[in-house]
């Protein structure tokens, strides 16, 4: 099966669905690191870079109609930690864009005889309560509807399906935590089609016995500490023993607790590692302390990986911006890492692990250097997939068609 993808950064898609026997057609993209990334890995698949000049280009046959249409369009309009102008975002319009793209390519699929293709779109939950109603606005326009669709309650709900004149289209909320993968991250994933030979709600949902979201249980083990509270007195030598595995890291500066909010996009405080360093946490925690860096969060300018990203950090006897900790990462918020005697940010290579790809995948050539510096390669994999979780939903569409 061939797919064609949009917003392709580094092309979580291929990395998923290669395995399954599935090939990119064509891939679009436009920031430069992620162009490098697929030209070196891809460099027979075309990248037709803006996506707002596809359907034309589909409709004329300059640009393959292929099986499968893919993209996870920009979720800054969206998301907490923007400033979730939605649809009135450029960027958040791209949503619709995507579904002008997922038209024209079934109008090219009718005319040759072909079955429509699946489409299958990603973005954070927080499209599901936009004050206008962006992600009602989306299922309409993909299922086909004139005017957008109203949810029953308030907000849209984590899971559902709507069953429109054009299309069918199923969406689920899933965290790649329960993928294997050592984060929270939530996300929003749909998939649509106009195929009548495909039960599309038995590709996202499970019977109750084998969800993929199962709570974690939160009874304290004895060997394994699900969450840790690391205090920072007068000295190192105040800082309490760190539990064996680290879940979630609460942090005190002098005695005095920090106020914090949790984030739903995703971002990454910290990941826990056993005193011989062997063991890695299963789950991660997302905080934004509030009053450090806050200001950076509201343009992304803050978040050098979504959702891998720290605002603030912790040093010795005081609480401290980031940019004093780590200055080599060339950014205001180092991924950090709580080891038993210190706190310390993520390598890019444990980025790779934490949304599944291979160990120096985003490691390429860069601007006549050998290696790319860390900084770009952090925002890269912040703003991919999950490795895992988009193999998942593959394997079940290929189920299907089976």
């Amino acid at each position: 099966m061939k797919f064609g993808s949009v917003c392709s950064g580094i092309e979580a898609a291929s990395v998923a669905w290669h395995p399954l026997g599935w090939t990119a057609a064509w891939l679009s993209e436009i920031e430069p690191f992620p162009c490098a990334v697929l030209k070196h890995h891809y460099p027979d698949v075309p990248n037709h870079g803006d996506m707002t000049l596809l359907p034309e280009k589909i409709l004329s046959g300059q640009v393959e109609a292929p099986d499968l249409f893919c993209g996870g369009t920009p979720c800054q309009a969206f998301s907490v930690a923007g400033l979730r102008n939605s649809l009135d975002d450029a960027r958040g319009n791209l949503s619709l864009t995507f579904v002008g793209i997922a038209n024209a390519i079934d109008h090219v699929r009718s005319l040759r005889g072909d079955s429509p293709a699946i489409v299958f779109w990603e973005n954070v939950p927080g499209v599901l309560n936009t004050k206008d109603n962006a992600f009602g606005c989306f299922l309409g326009a993909l299922a086909g509807e004139s005017d957008p669709i109203k949810p029953p309650g308030e907000r849209w709900s984590n899971a559902g399906c709507v069953f429109g004149p054009q299309r069918t289209v199923a969406w689920r909320v899933l965290d790649a935590q329960h993928f294997g993968v050592a984060q929270r991250r939530r996300r929003v994933f749909v998939v649509a089609s106009a195929r009548d030979d495909i039960n599309l709600t038995e590709i996202l949902f499970e019977f109750e016995g084998v969800r993929r979201d199962t709570p974690q249980s939160r009874e304290q083990g004895q060997e394994i500490a699900g969450t840790v509270t690391a205090r920072f007195g007068n000295s190192r030598n105040n800082q309490e023993e760190l539990a064996p595995v680290v879940g979630a890291l609460d942090t005190e500066c002098g005695g005095k607790k920090m106020s914090h909010q949790t984030v739903d996009s995703g971002h990454i405080l910290a990941v826990g590692v056993s005193p011989d360093g062997k063991d890695t946490v299963g789950t991660l925690m997302a905080r934004d302390y509030k009053g450090i860096g806050n200001q950076d969060l509201k343009d992304g300018r803050g978040l050098v990986l979504e959702p891998i990203a720290f605002p603030s950090t912790l040093s010795g006897t005081q609480c401290a911006s980031a940019e004093n900790i780590a200055p080599s990462m060339g950014a205001k918020n180092p991924v950090a890492v709580a080891t038993p005697m210190a706190v310390r940010r993520l390598t890019a290579i444990e980025c790779e692990r934490l949304q599944g790809f291979p160990d120096n995948y985003s490691n390429i050539p860069w601007r006549g250097k050998a290696e790319s510096p860390d900084g770009i390669r952090y925002k890269a994999l912040g703003n991919s997939w999950a490795v895992p979780v988009v193999a998942w939903i593959g394997k079940r569409i290929q189920d299907q068609l089976k």
